[in-house]
């Protein structure tokens, strides 16, 4: 009797065949590889080839006819100086910005109206006080919140945000303005705001006061995050709409005024925390950066002397910094890695605000003379950029930088070339000069010089001998001669090749 087990071992089909994970390159991919080494090395090799002395060498103004040796040695040192300066003025102007910069705030001003539709006051002409049953009602609310950044140089003493918009003064404005005279309105009209109202935070979050089971939609949270940018999840990405805009507005169902409390959590760079509490006490600040809490640490230890004698990045904790960290001694480079649990998230700024949808503030009867959707006014406080980091960034990051840079590389790659003609020019003038004072002593001196140098490739030089080649195989020629062996014609090739490879 044959049993199923050894049916499916007979029957049993092979199994898939198990591929290394690392894929092997095929041969055409390993030749673009080796090409393209070869290509770099090429390249490299002809940089390093490349002169780069733009000094005239010394004597030249001697057989130089005017004062053009003496002018190029003074711009010399003029691009010496002017290069220096600029170098510690640009070191200056980071470390002012990235070390002693000093957190700058301005005053935000947010408005927070809301409108509704379709309310049953509106629609069906019920009683405003009274309450509607029916369950397919499809009254709705519109919140609106804006923001602009108080500008004191920019006040055109408006009271709404929509007179103006982001960029100056709307055109009925500027008319209005015509008898002040034509540069306020052009000063005005020209005006720019560089941050909108979603630049200053990483997330606004509105929460409803009211349970979900009471909600139309079912919503009880509506939020935003500011999404990150393609290089640096810092940066606002200025090309995507979602995170540029003054204005803020959702729309949702419903008949009744309801509570919601809108959460705005602030955007800083760098990163700003809130410190534990024994860590504020040490530094004495409620708020402050990474970099801020490392320098603030390091100068309380320098301050009570609680470096160790022989190893002074290591800290030995006094009780202040021991209720902190809850050690004896701390290692300095570890200290990034010690403070993180002292970093607190910023709280977020509360702004409660009430959607009414009553006809008395949707639309309030017009003998009152009370605006309608009248707005709620909140200022609040939000961080400003460095106004030196825009400027840094528009000096080293444009592309009229860039090209600057390189049209200087070309000059001075231009520069090294003919600096290096006049070397050979001077070697040269220098050669024929001396001929023609004693011919024949030079060429005796010369062509001794060249015998040296034979000796020194056939290895056959003394120590400490003289240029005189002495033997008598030195002065046969033909065939049979020193100069004609295969010893010399190898280690001449071996040193005009070692030449070409320099």
């Amino acid at each position: 009797m044959i049993r199923r087990a050894d049916l499916d071992q007979i029957f049993r089909k092979p199994g898939p065949m198990v591929v290394n994970a690392q894929a092997v390159p095929t041969a055409q991919q390993l030749q673009a590889q080796q090409a393209q080494d070869a290509t770099r090395r090429e390249l490299a090799k002809r940089q390093s080839r490349k002169p780069t002395d733009k000094n005239i060498p010394d004597g030249a103004e001697e057989i130089t006819i005017g004062d053009g040796v003496q002018r190029y040695r003074q711009l010399r040192e003029v691009e010496r100086t002017l290069d220096a300066t600029m170098m510690r003025k640009k070191l200056d102007i980071q470390d002012s910005v990235t070390r002693t910069q000093t957190p700058r705030y301005g005053t935000m001003r947010i408005w927070i109206s809301n409108t509704a539709d379709n309310q049953p006051w509106q629609s069906s002409g019920m009683d405003p006080d009274a309450f509607d049953f029916d369950s397919d009602s499809q009254a709705t609310y519109r919140v609106k919140i804006q923001g602009r950044l108080l500008d004191e140089d920019f006040d055109l003493g408006l009271t709404e945000p929509e007179e103006y918009d982001g960029e100056g003064a709307k055109e009925k404005d500027l008319n209005t303005m015509e008898q002040d005279g034509e540069d306020q309105a052009k000063k005005l009209k020209t005006k720019k705001r560089p941050k909108m109202f979603s630049h200053f935070f990483k997330s606004i979050t509105i929460d409803l006061d009211r349970p979900k089971s009471l909600q139309p939609d079912g919503f009880t949270q509506i939020e935003w995050k500011r999404p990150e940018g393609p290089n640096n999840p810092n940066m606002p990405p200025n090309a995507s709409p979602e995170a540029n805009f003054s204005c803020l507005e959702f729309e949702r169902k419903g008949d009744e005024n309801i509570n919601i409390t809108i959460n705005l959590q602030r955007y800083e760079n760098p990163d700003r925390f809130r410190l534990s509490k024994p860590l504020a006490e040490l530094l004495d600040t409620d708020e402050d950066d990474r970099a801020g809490v490392m320098m603030g640490i390091w100068e309380y230890v320098k301050a009570m002397g609680l470096q160790e004698d022989d190893d002074n990045r290591k800290i030995i904790c006094d009780a202040r910094l021991k209720a902190i960290f809850n050690t004896e001694t701390l290692f300095f480079p570890y200290l990034p890695n010690a403070i993180v649990p002292h970093l607190l998230p910023l709280p977020a700024l509360q702004l409660p605000y009430t959607i009414r949808v009553d006809k008395a503030y949707i639309s309030p009867p017009l003998e009152l003379g009370i605006v309608p959707s009248a707005p709620t006014i909140f200022d609040i406080q939000v961080a400003l950029e460095d106004p030196l980091r825009p400027i840094m960034a528009t000096m080293f990051r444009s592309k009229e930088y860039m090209d600057t840079l390189q049209t200087i590389s070309t000059f001075d790659e231009q520069l090294a070339l003919i600096v290096q003609a006049i070397a050979q020019a001077k070697a040269k003038h220098a050669f024929f000069t001396s001929m023609s004072k004693d011919p024949v002593n030079f060429v005796k001196r010369w062509i001794s010089s060249q015998r040296r140098d034979l000796e020194v490739i056939l290895g056959e030089a003394t120590r400490g001998g003289g240029e005189d080649g002495v033997g008598e195989e030195w002065r046969r020629g033909g065939k049979d001669g020193v100069w004609g062996s295969e010893v010399a014609r190898e280690s001449v090739s071996l040193w005009l090749a070692r030449q070409k490879a320099h």
